[in-house]
């Protein structure tokens, strides 16, 4: 007898169920049964299942950390180079500024023209991640470049701002990189975050001990945090200014 065209699809539908789905169903249902009878509010049952993981040892995995993928040399000169092509000074100044110094890009934004300290080198960051303030060095060679930059702009409030005299907002340096990297043709994906993990390599390559990245970076890690609290800003400074010499971008 055949099989009505209803009854095939109906049969194609079904969802067959893997054993080992099929027992946990079981559980959460004999939970559930339980929960009803002894009438737990959510807090109860909140409560309960807290209790029932500590005594069972259950321990939420740990996320495995990806490597981010950084841009090759040749990559990361075409970026720059193609910025400097279309000829937006302000952006070419801004990029080059959020990679030479590993700021993140929220941080980028919000740098005024009053934390500058042009004779050190040095940038303040006011309230960075984690609600703590910091300074960040920029290369000895970039100081001029941002001189020029503020005399072109003597009204600046901020370091960088948007044609309306405001700002940038992170979404807006995100949308710049990402027109840049359309029109230098890189298919992998740039960001303004991966500029800070291009530099952290580069300085690391470079021999720079994690204390002193932790430094100039911002990052704050409990297992060399110790080693991390002798040290100052100017005892990086020098292997900092050396490193940045190697760079192929100045």
């Amino acid at each position: 007898m055949r099989k009505s065209r209803k009854t095939e699809n109906s049969a194609k539908n079904k969802k067959v169920i893997k054993p080992e789905k099929s027992e946990k169903i079981e559980i959460i249902e004999k939970i559930v049964r339980l929960a009803r009878k002894e009438r737990l509010s959510y807090d109860d049952f909140i409560y309960v299942c807290q209790q029932a993981r500590k005594k069972l040892g259950l321990k939420k995995p740990r996320k495995e950390k990806r490597l981010p993928r950084i841009l090759s040399e040749t990559k990361l000169k075409k970026f720059f180079q193609v910025i400097s092509e279309c000829g937006n000074l302000q952006h070419e100044i801004m990029l080059k500024l959020l990679f030479f110094t590993a700021v993140r890009v929220n941080e980028l934004v919000k740098i005024k023209v009053s934390d500058i300290d042009f004779n050190q080198c040095k940038i303040f960051i006011e309230e960075g991640k984690g609600r703590k303030d910091r300074y960040i060095l920029f290369p000895n060679s970039f100081r001029l470049v941002l001189q020029s930059h503020l005399r072109a702009n003597p009204k600046n409030k901020y370091l960088f701002e948007t044609t309306r005299y405001t700002a940038f907002t992170p979404r807006r340096v995100q949308q710049i990189v990402k027109e840049y990297r359309e029109i230098a043709e890189i298919e992998q994906k740039v960001h303004p975050h991966l500029f800070r993990h291009q530099m952290i390599t580069f300085l690391t390559s470079q021999g720079l001990s994690d204390s002193q990245i932790q430094l100039i970076s911002g990052h704050e890690s409990k297992k060399s945090l110790e080693i991390y609290q002798h040290l100052s800003l100017k005892n990086v400074e020098q292997a900092y200014q050396e490193a940045v010499k190697n760079l192929s971008i100045n």
